[in-house]
């Protein structure tokens, strides 16, 4: 079984400039203030290559003081790629039944960390409440620089709050270029694939997939064709903002892949079309799969039961 292939899906992206224009500065919601939307695929795009952001500030707000210590300075990808983070978090059932004063104790602290995140890497948080029975929100993290990531999600085992947090899914991905063209967008394939405009879609749906070894067997001519079909179906759906994200050597799946929309009811139609397309036969797997609803900070800690 397969969902929508991640070298593939167009997003007919006509509102990234007001996006990005749109983008939250204030320091009362800094987690949400903006991230690098890691783009379509390069055969897919049809916005100019940026640069990845050289400051651990450059997209995240005006930072706020530190409580663990200074931030070491973050180093540019030598390769101009960016690392991507998508962790999802549940909280614990001691911390459920804990009192209202220690549970909204919990919150603050995941406010601050959360905080930090955004003043140091792009970072964007959804709620999973309703969606996933096992997991209460996601956290999606993009920097050039992998130790940056690292160092937060330490100081987040260093918090007290790490007990009371479990991490039931997390996936570690970078951006690449595509190895296919777009037909519908001649002379795009070679493209960055990273494209800092802050999508504001209200879900956003995410799913580790593997392709079959019999793919990588395919003669690369056959693969593209493969993938001209699937480009065309995705076409068709204007709303959907697809973002892929390659795992070769890095975690257990090959690519993480992340939709951006405002309606569930386009990504199920989408989906459900690209089951009948030739390249669904050469997915390996393609779950678990998240349904998440982008909020601010504060908004989530009320979301997930940890507010006063």
């Amino acid at each position: 079984m397969t969902t929508t292939d991640p070298h593939t899906t167009d997003t007919h992206t006509t509102d990234q400039t007001e996006a990005a224009a749109g983008r939250e500065d204030t320091a009362e919601a800094p987690v949400d203030a903006a991230i690098a939307r890691p783009h379509v695929d390069a055969s897919l795009a049809d916005a100019p290559a940026v640069e990845a952001p050289q400051h651990p500030h450059a997209y995240g707000g005006p930072p706020s003081p530190q409580t663990e210590g200074e931030h070491r300075e973050a180093r540019p990808s030598p390769r101009g790629v960016q690392s991507v983070k998508f962790s999802f978090y549940r909280v614990s059932d001691h911390l459920r039944g804990a009192s209202k004063s220690d549970r909204a104790k919990a919150g603050k602290r995941l406010t601050a960390l959360l905080e930090r995140s955004a003043e140091r890497m792009l970072t964007r948080v959804y709620s999973t409440v309703g969606t996933r029975r096992d997991a209460d929100f996601l956290v999606w993290q993009v920097h050039d620089d992998l130790e940056t990531i690292t160092d937060w999600h330490a100081e987040l085992l260093r918090s007290p709050l790490t007990a009371d947090l479990e991490r039931p899914y997390s996936y570690l991905s970078m951006t690449m270029r595509s190895m296919y063209t777009n037909p519908l967008h001649e002379g795009s394939e070679g493209r960055d694939r990273l494209r800092p405009d802050g999508g504001d879609s209200q879900y956003l749906f995410v799913y580790p997939m593997a392709k079959t070894r019999a793919w990588y067997t395919l003669p690369q001519d056959e693969r593209q064709r493969i993938m001209n079909e699937h480009i065309a179906i995705g076409h068709k759906y204007h709303g959907i903002k697809i973002n892929t994200t390659y795992s070769y050597g890095l975690d257990d799946q090959e690519f993480v892949v992340a939709f951006e929309g405002d309606e569930p009811g386009d990504f199920l139609a989408l989906v459900r079309e690209l089951r009948d397309s030739e390249s669904s036969s050469y997915t390996l797997f393609d779950t678990p799969m998240f349904t998440a609803r982008r909020m601010g900070a504060q908004d989530l800690i009320e979301h997930i039961g940890l507010a006063k």
